[in-house]
């Protein structure tokens, strides 16, 4: 009989780690949590200093009761749940639901799933740390109650089934204002200017960008501008005033932590932060390779730290000396600084074993899985591997005029020590250019106008957020933890708020109106200081430095007033059976607009009888310039708002800004909502007026 028995999370694991150890011991899996808050009722007593009243979660019955079986039969009993603060409560909800006392109940953790690693763990067992399991129920607390009061204004004000969260409504408010900065946006004209150069003795031109004068930089903001400096080029002389010549390095990128890695994977592979994590779970819990039965690939996957274990270290500086050669190995490696305390002194996303190379274990993982795997091992690879090393070239030539002297430049850069590189390059590296006739280039070098090249551009706003923006966002802002990111962003696209389109997040109409109503009902819950605040509160209960119940108390009066306010103040938002004059087809009756998941859609008044429904289609009072038809507010298939002829698909004209009834009175064509702006729709006309007041 098994004299110990380990409890991990997930049935996965418990084949991994099954193998690592003896017959004396038995592994089961928990299934995660066992116990929380009760779904029907907040759960946390608020007479009795907001005690949590925690209950078995439903359908964990027959799981607890196995549990308590085989904790019965066995000596100790080795809680082995995931190495963070919600591994350690889960372990004290275990440890408290099977009854262990000291003598009985330990907790081990262990950062990648190998057998030294398991076996050095159970050398390690220690007790429960009850400061990250506050931390954890602090967490919970205030999210519930942030969830389970503001939640159900949002079902009385808007529909039922909406939500509000801690972290949700603050990423929710960052794409929000986001949105707003981008339709508050009004181009700029601009102009970029390229000469090519015909250079004595040389077949090929040279080309060079124009800088400005010789004092300062200029920005050439029109066609006037632009002419005035090309007719002075005409007789100009050209001439090299001064050639540079330098090194630069490219430092090697530090190995993933969950919130660069789910960046990385957005940015190169395509993948959503969801998909991310559940890959990399599954790299960690363990893969069946051919011949050695199944192995955890790489170490945990949250964690928000760049540090790397001595062995590990040791290992790949040696694996980079024997398939690289001994000048790649890096001499020193640099962490990332950071004023944060980093969670729970984790490691860096790392392979448990550097020398599976991701070649080798191809045959066994699925695509997706193989191309995970493949960046986080090349990644870390690179991080202990020497710099880049590169040659630059930069050449100023000058056009003197008769009125003004012009300055052009050329810059070339070439590769002399390719370094990390040779295993890894970031995607959004900049393209050096490599001009070879640089070389060829000298002070004394007789320089000829041949032709000049002039662009015509406009400033581009601020890029919607992707998952990627997003998540850098918040962990640079200080919002959230690596846990945290991806049910984030699952949330709000689920709940509807955000759409994603071509990877871009837009919020959508019912988005807006739950973000206006956090806004003007709870501020300090949107606020993005106030969120990184408690964020930084939560690592100073997991220090143990602040009592998690301080931290509560503090809390809820504050939200508890806001929520009285908000019920007693806040305006209905009048969305629900707005009578049209559109006319039913099939029963005769006026259609209503009815607000659904997707926003608002035209719905027969006589449902269950006559189940009708159409598209709402709201008209602006603004004409088609093409057609002449009547322009509507439209929406895509997931939920981006924008304006289109109604005679859509026969006209496709549309626009993403809400046009005006005025036009424009020097090119007579629609002006478009920017803000407190009106804005022609030509971007080469430029026409910009302030909005009446009462328009906006």
């Amino acid at each position: 009989m098994s004299k110990y028995l380990v409890i991990v999370e997930s049935p996965t694991k418990v084949k991994t780690i099954k193998k690592f150890l003896g017959a004396n011991y038995e592994v089961v899996a928990s299934n995660g949590h066992v116990r929380d808050l009760p779904k029907s009722q907040m759960g946390i007593d608020i007479e009795h200093d907001y005690e949590p009243k925690y209950i078995t979660i439903r359908g964990k019955g027959d799981i607890l009761a196995m549990l308590r079986k085989e904790a019965k039969k066995a000596e100790k009993v080795y809680l082995a749940t995931d190495p963070d603060r919600e591994g350690e409560a889960i372990s004290w909800h275990l440890s408290s639901a099977l009854k262990l006392d000291e003598k009985k109940g330990y907790r081990i953790t262990f950062n990648e799933i190998t057998k030294n690693a398991v076996k050095e763990s159970l050398k390690n067992a220690r007790g429960i740390d009850m400061n990250l399991v506050n931390a954890q129920q602090a967490r919970r607390i205030l999210d519930r109650m942030v969830g389970y009061k503001i939640s159900p204004l949002l079902w009385a004000k808007v529909k039922r089934g909406l939500s509000a969260g801690r972290v949700q409504s603050v990423a929710l408010r960052i794409i929000g204002d986001r949105e707003d900065e981008i339709n508050a946006f009004i181009p700029e004209e601009y102009w970029t200017f390229d000469i090519s150069l015909a250079v004595e003795g040389e077949k090929k031109p040279l080309t060079a960008k124009f800088y400005g004068t010789e004092k300062e930089k200029i920005v050439i903001k029109s066609k006037e501008e632009l002419d005035k400096i090309t007719d002075q080029l005409k007789d100009a002389s050209f001439f090299v005033s001064d050639i540079k010549k330098g090194e630069r390095t490219k430092k090697a990128p530090l190995p993933f932590t969950t919130s660069t890695l789910q960046q990385e994977a957005s940015n190169v592979l395509n993948f959503s932060t969801q998909k991310t994590m559940r890959l990399a779970q599954q790299l960690y819990e363990g893969i069946d390779i051919k011949g050695n039965g199944t192995v955890g690939l790489i170490t945990y996957l949250r964690t928000d730290s760049t540090r790397i274990s001595e062995e590990a270290d040791a290992a790949a500086r040696d694996f980079i000396e024997k398939n690289y050669g001994t000048q790649y190995v890096a001499q020193t490696h640099q962490d990332k600084k950071s004023a944060q305390k980093i969670q729970d002194a984790h490691e860096a996303i790392r392979p448990s074993d550097v020398t599976r190379t991701p070649i080798s274990m191809k045959d066994s993982l699925s695509r997706d899985q193989y191309r995970l795997y493949h960046l986080i091992w090349k990644r870390f690879v690179a991080s202990r591997m020497e710099n880049a090393r590169y040659e630059t070239t930069s050449v100023k030539i000058m056009a003197k005029g008769a009125q003004e002297t012009y300055q052009f430049t050329v810059a070339a850069s070439k590769i002399l020590f390719d370094g990390f590189r040779s295993v890894y390059t970031d995607e959004t590296e900049e393209k050096t250019e490599n001009n070879g006739m640089l070389g060829a280039i000298s002070k004394e070098s007789v320089l000829t106008l041949q032709d000049f090249e002039a662009k015509q551009h406009f400033t581009q706003a601020p890029a919607h957020y992707t998952e990627a923006a997003l998540v850098k966002t918040l962990e640079e802002l200080g919002i959230g933890r690596p846990s945290t990111y991806a049910p984030t962003i699952t949330t709000i696209i689920a709940r509807r708020y955000v759409a994603k389109e071509n990877k871009n997040l837009y919020m959508t109409e019912l988005g807006e109106v739950v973000n206006n109503i956090m806004k003007e009902a709870f501020p300090s819950i949107v606020d993005v200081n106030f969120t990184a605040n408690m964020e930084m509160l939560l690592d100073k209960v997991a220090e143990g430095v602040v009592n998690w119940k301080t931290v509560v108390r503090n809390f809820y009066p504050d939200l508890e007033e806001a929520v009285n306010n908000a019920e007693k103040e806040l305006e209905r938002v009048k969305i629900e059976d707005e009578v049209t004059d559109v006319i039913c087809e099939f029963c005769g009756r006026n259609m209503v607009i009815k607000y659904g998941p997707h926003g608002r859609f035209l719905a027969c008044p006589g449902f269950p009888d006559c189940r009708n429904t159409k598209p709402y289609l709201e008209k602006i009072g603004v004409s088609c310039p093409q057609c002449g038809k009547e322009i509507v507010l439209r929406k895509t298939k997931k939920g981006r708002k924008y304006y289109g002829c109604e005679n859509n698909p026969e006209c496709d004209f549309m626009t993403w800004q809400k046009p005006s009834k005025e036009k424009c009175p020097e090119c007579g064509k629609l002006l478009l909502e920017k803000g407190n702006k009106l804005v022609c729709m030509d971007e080469k006309c430029g026409y910009v007026k302030n909005r009446p007041k009462k328009e906006e």
